[in-house]
């Protein structure tokens, strides 16, 4: 059935990020037709640490994307410091690289588009209804009805179907709240960062062109004692002698910050009336870990994997998927919330970076905690 008004599709994937981009080239290659929706138009930024782990590599190679042609910034070293500005080094045993949200997305979504994914851009999903073993989905400012088999949310850490589907994690308000610039600065490429201030942290890494991502996490309540988001860092950031030079002598790129706000890091349910929830939509790992671009290409390769063996029988696929969500990363978004209590406060952090110095190992069993292996 397909009209003017009306299309149908295996699979629609809502929201383009990283999580939704692999999952429909995975899928798209395998033979099933996905549409994907995505409410802004490439290439765009997303607050985010842009550091992904070198757990993804295998995986980002087979499905087309060609690293060894993008800037990527390999990245072997980690850096803590306390609010003090007093600091602690360690080597990153398995290593990552540093790459814009800006460009990584935009080349999956070539990839995307050149492998047949119907991408619908500049388009936001208003409702989705399941009845009849399919899925009815309305767009916004549109009377056009798609129909598909299996629908994937991949739309992020907060959207407004959260609220339609009424989620749970949604009843607590977060506190929390991501600021994200891109500069031009001389540090150490091989090096990321992550320096901690009152009620907050915030991560430096080297990304494609000579940039450095430069993202934190702060509280509302820093945000509501200041004037703007430029007063609170001068006031709060800056207390932290390494982030007060970084933001004296560095040029940045952006007229203003990419903000998100509300971030959430309650558990999440990964099927909410039969929608597959991948990536941050199912569930967000804290940014002190590092590591939430690789969960959300894991997310992709294991959904795409478990439909694809199991595609006439959902009830098969939603009890796998949330049964490998909790064996891959269960323990890890565990590991990340009861860590998260620990840092922003200035004696906890100290007394951490302290603990670490003097018991390294522990330092790197908290580091592969929050690391997968490759797939």
């Amino acid at each position: 059935m397909e009209t003017d008004n009306t299309m149908v599709y295996p699979i629609a994937i809502v929201g383009g990020g990283l999580a939704g981009l692999c999952a429909a080239i995975h899928l798209q290659k395998a033979g099933k037709q996905v549409i994907l929706f995505e409410k802004k138009h490439y290439p765009f930024h997303r607050v985010c640490g842009e550091y992904i782990s070198n757990e993804t590599k295998n995986y980002l190679t087979k499905i087309g994307l060609n690293l060894e042609n993008l800037d990527i910034q390999k990245i072997s070293k980690f850096q803590f410091t306390a609010p003090s500005g007093k600091s602690l080094d360690y080597p990153l045993d398995l290593g990552g690289f540093g790459l814009s949200r800006y460009t990584l997305d935009n080349e999956l979504y070539k990839i995307a588009l050149n492998c047949g994914v119907h991408c619908k851009t500049s388009t936001e999903v208003e409702d989705i209804v399941y009845e009849e073993n399919q899925f009815k989905i309305r767009l916004s400012h549109s009377n056009q009805i798609i129909y598909a088999k299996y629908v994937l949310g991949a739309y992020g850490k907060r959207a407004k179907l959260d609220q339609y589907l009424q989620r749970p994690f949604l009843q607590a308000r977060s506190p929390y709240v991501g600021v994200k610039y891109h500069i031009r600065y001389q540090y150490p490429k091989d090096l990321i960062s992550l320096h901690n201030f009152e009620n907050g942290y915030c991560g430096i890494s080297a990304i494609e062109d000579e940039k450095f991502c430069l993202c934190y996490l702060t509280s509302r309540e820093n945000l509501r004692k200041y004037k703007n988001v430029s007063e609170m860092e001068r006031n709060i950031l800056w207390k932290n002698p390494h982030l007060k030079k970084i933001f004296l002598e560095a040029e940045f790129l952006y007229d203003k910050p990419e903000v998100i706000n509300e971030i959430s890091f309650s558990p999440k349910k990964q099927i909410e009336n039969h929608i597959i929830m991948i990536g941050d939509t199912a569930g967000l790992i804290t940014p002190l870990c590092g590591n939430g671009m690789a969960m959300a290409i894991h997310s992709a390769k294991l959904i795409s994997e478990i439909i694809l063996e199991n595609f006439d029988n959902r009830e098969v696929v939603e009890a796998q998927y949330q049964k490998a969500w909790k064996k891959y990363f269960g323990f890890r978004l565990w590991t990340g919330r009861q860590i998260q209590s620990l840092f922003g406060h200035p004696i906890l952090t100290e007394f951490v970076r302290y603990f670490f110095k003097i018991c390294r190992p522990a330092l790197g069993i908290f580091i592969q905690s929050t690391h997968g292996n490759e797939f």
